[in-house]
């Protein structure tokens, strides 16, 4: 059976740039309090007034995620300017940001003396001016801010040898209303005319191929077709919409977490997962590690631990557990003997570097009150987005293709692919298909990665499959080049692999998504011939710039990067357009390597037995030709 064992990673040299929220001081704070000891969804009792007014229904669902993501602190550090009451310039202040949310500031007035203009009594009113820097705050913050608030707490610390004066504003309209009025409001109005603008002159260019139809029929044929499949992705992707959630469905749900040489991660994998806002009674989760060579289980212990002692009422002995496998057998064998050890009827899939939104099961679960729906993936974002170029890139790919293509797929209840970070499945469906599911070969070879869109293939032949949106975990994407290289070559063998298994049954799914299925196999496998064909053969054969196909690269990555920028209001909007042209460059050449090479199993990022063979034979022709040179043979001179 194939394995994933591979050699204890090396530590990655680069340092991942990550968003950090202020840890509240309660480790399971989302988790429903089964006793109702607790009685505010924040440790601040930050005011709902008016969310109660905004939701006269009781919607509370929606209410206290609302309430969630304004009272969630982020860690900062960045200069802020305080002007006072009497508004006058040389009585500008400055400090250092300590910690930021939506409603409120806390700063450090290192410089502040007794006597400066400013008292910072409670309930002065100030104007703060500060720069949020990318990695602060989500996605869509980082900008320049100039805002009123007023101080609700002020205090004396120590800090080293200085006592230093910590002050607490309260803004006077929370960030996200700011931003809507100031900057997002106009990113969605700019970015929805753009998109149009993008959209009508695809269609107009697309009607030239139609005049120019007889004078080369494969090659406007392509086009016509290539075109109609990304705008039906993006229009389909536009009227998608989440099941929204039934308060009375909670379905019993254990989460399965395989782990191997995760060590770096996995305590936060682990606490975001226990840490739902979800019934106690009916979650579990259960990390099984896969013989780590690194310190992941000891990791795991520590956290599981300090879950434990954080209070019994949380029943959390009962239903967190451990589990090592006996030998190493490989990510599908760890995910299978999770399965068997589930109590509940429905079992979610989280990878170990992947951390769960407190809301994030109970929103993935609301598909399946659709007896059909046999699995859901949830949205997957990158946590380590601001680390470099290479996360920046994969930040607007990612973005698209959940919100985008997964939303088009879920319109027809034919998503192609569950995603390993998040997806849910009914267990039924997993123990009825888990002996071809571990023993899957490909052209005689194991197959030992794309387990998730193997998976999907075994479910969506006799189920639906579905996506819910606001169901959001955030992973670590590779900010290595060479390693995101060589992510993008595995992927591309299992998308074709799998892509070949579907097509054989999903002609029996909803027609008009399996014609678009049809289509975006082929044209991703002909877009290398084509791009040779303009980029190339027409420049040298006939003389002719090609124009036309460049300005519709162009056209097809202001697509991504609009939607992106509609969507998310973020600045690394402007990546998708860098995305489009690195995968032009570079990326869509590892489609013929893939082609040509799909039967192979190794993961290349990961050492399974194949690449251990690979190896092998790499060092045994070294040491050939090495034994060579040192007989005299073969030497230049």
């Amino acid at each position: 059976m194939m394995k994933w064992s591979f050699k204890k990673k090396e530590k990655q040299q680069i340092e991942e740039k990550l968003i950090s929220p202020k840890l509240d001081r309660r480790i399971l704070n989302h988790v429903p309090d089964p006793e109702s000891i607790r009685t505010t969804v924040d440790r601040r009792g930050i005011r709902n007034e008016r969310l109660a007014a905004q939701n006269p229904d009781g919607v509370e669902a929606q209410a206290l995620d609302k309430l969630r993501m304004l009272s969630l602190r982020y860690t900062a550090d960045f200069d802020v300017y305080i002007l006072g009451p009497r508004k006058r310039k040389k009585d500008t202040v400055k400090a250092r940001a300590v910690d930021i949310s939506s409603t409120g500031l806390l700063v450090n007035m290192e410089d502040w003396a007794q006597g400066d203009s400013m008292d910072f009594a409670i309930g002065t009113h100030a104007s703060l001016s500060f720069n949020l820097p990318p990695g602060t705050m989500p996605e869509g913050f980082e900008s320049r801010v100039k805002i009123d608030a007023k101080v609700v707490r002020s205090f004396i610390h120590q800090k080293g040898d200085q006592e230093v004066k910590g002050v607490a504003f309260e803004f006077d309209r929370p960030l996200a209303e700011y931003f809507q009025k100031k900057r997002w409001g106009y990113s969605i109005y700019s970015a929805s005319f753009s998109l149009l603008l993008a959209v009508g002159i695809i269609m107009l260019m697309r009607i030239e191929s139609i005049i120019y139809f007889q004078y080369h029929y494969l090659l406007y044929l392509y086009s016509l077709i290539a075109a109609a499949f990304l705008l039906t992705r993006y229009l389909f992707g536009a009227m998608y919409r989440d099941v929204p959630i039934n308060p009375h469905y909670t379905p019993g749900v254990t989460i399965i977490i395989p782990c191997f040489n995760e060590e770096d991660w996995i305590q936060r994998t682990v606490l975001s997962c226990v840490n739902q806002e979800y019934p106690i009674d009916r979650l579990e989760v259960i990390v099984v590690d896969d013989q780590s060579t690194d310190q992941s289980v000891k990791k795991i212990k520590q956290v599981i631990e300090s879950i434990h002692n954080e209070a019994e009422r949380f029943a959390t002995k009962e239903r967190v557990k451990l589990h090592v496998l006996p030998e190493n057998g490989g990510k599908r064998v760890a995910l299978a003997e999770g399965v068997k050890m589930a109590k509940h009827d429905l079992v979610v899939f989280v990878d170990s570097d992947s951390f769960l939104e407190p809301n994030a099961i109970k929103h993935l679960v609301q598909p399946f009150q659709d007896p059909k729906m046999g699995g859901v993936a949830g949205r997957t974002d990158v946590e380590n987005k601001y680390t470099n170029y290479v996360t920046k890139l994969q930040t607007v790919r990612y973005y698209i293709s959940f919100r985008i293509m997964k939303a088009a797929e879920s319109w027809f209840d034919s998503v192609t692919c569950l995603s390993g970070p998040l997806a849910c499945y009914r267990k039924e469906l997993i123990q009825k298909h888990t002996d071809a599911w571990l023993n899957q070969t490909f052209l005689g070879h194991p197959a030992t990665f794309g387990d998730d869109r193997s998976m999907t293939n075994f479910i969506l032949q006799t189920h639906r499959t579905g996506y819910q949106d606001a169901a959001i975990c955030s992973t670590i994407v590779p900010s290595d080049v060479k390693v995101f290289m060589k992510q993008q070559m595995r992927w591309k063998r299992s998308w074709l692999r799998e892509s070949l298994r579907a097509g054989g049954f999903i002609w029996r799914k909803e027609p008009f998504m399996a014609l678009f299925f049809y289509i975006g196999l082929i044209v991703p496998i002909a877009a290398p011939a084509v791009v040779l064909y303009n980029l190339i053969y027409i420049p040298l054969v006939h003389g002719i710039f090609p124009s036309t196909f460049l300005m519709g690269l162009v056209l097809m990555a202001l697509l991504m990067s609009l939607a992106h920028l509609l969507f998310r209001k973020s600045k690394l909007w402007i990546y998708g357009l860098v995305f489009v042209a690195f995968y032009s460059i570079v990326l869509l050449w590892q489609m013929p390597v893939a082609i040509a090479t799909f039967w192979k199993s190794s993961w290349g990022t990961r050492e399974t037995p194949e690449d251990i063979k690979e190896r092998e034979k790499k060092e045994a022709r070294k040491n050939k030709k090495a034994r060579k040179n040192k007989n005299g043979m073969g030497l230049p001179f």
